[in-house]
């Protein structure tokens, strides 16, 4: 398997043969032509994971690409109008498995976590990417309760407003995945960054990796 942290959410996942991006959001551009995708996934509406102004050339871009979208961002969009065929979208409902060749999609978590009270709730989803003789892939999108088992390499969310320090290292304690990097990073400066790769690494014991150069990474 091959990751590629192309910014902030934006995570591009390789292995058996397939390639999904998700989270393509408007915190980052390294995102922004690529091409050869078997999968776009979204994990749920807000712009940082999902760019309304550059999906849809994105979309063009891929025309072969399965969409998969948390049933709440879905319904932001409007795909069949943009042109979109029926069997090229997708609900990526808690439960389901989504079936790429090899590749497996399992959907896990359902809301999003809590920014404020005064805040109204939306749903979120996170994907668990698999594949035999692969490692297992989890990117939880924006919240900390879904910690599936079985997790080699956890996409840890580093800096939110939904979450501090102390919620961050029990959720990667929970998952135990072996390895991972910090992920939604786009708010951090170079010392904040470091921070929380320094802290999860040791407090969590996982070999936490800094991919923010934008270059594949093998597990």
């Amino acid at each position: 398997m091959q990751i590629t942290h192309l910014g902030h959410a934006a995570v591009l996942v390789e292995m058996a043969g397939r390639r999904l991006l998700i989270d393509p959001g408007n915190f980052s551009t390294a995102w922004h032509g690529l091409t050869g995708l078997d999968a776009i996934l979204v994990t749920h509406q807000h712009p940082d994971h999902v760019d309304p102004e550059h999906g849809p050339g994105l979309l063009q871009a891929n025309p072969e690409a399965l969409v998969a979208m948390e049933a709440e961002a879905l319904a932001q969009f409007d795909l069949a109008a943009a042109g979109l065929p029926p069997d090229r979208i997708s609900t990526l409902t808690v439960g389901d498995e989504v079936r790429l060749g090899a590749v497996t999609v399992t959907v896990v978590g359902g809301r999003h976590a809590v920014i404020h009270p005064d805040i109204p709730g939306i749903g979120n989803v996170g994907v668990v990417i698999s594949a035999p003789d692969e490692p297992t892939f989890f990117h939880p999108g924006d919240e900390l309760d879904a910690t599936p088992a079985g997790i080699d390499v956890l996409a840890v969310p580093a800096f939110t407003p939904w979450a501090a320090m102390k919620e961050v290292v029990d959720f990667a304690r929970a998952v135990g995945a072996p390895r991972g990097f910090p992920m939604h990073e786009g708010g951090f400066n170079d010392r904040g960054f470091a921070l929380v790769l320094s802290r999860v690494s040791e407090m969590a014991s996982m070999d936490l990796q800094d991919l923010r150069d934008g270059m594949p990474t093998t597990f």
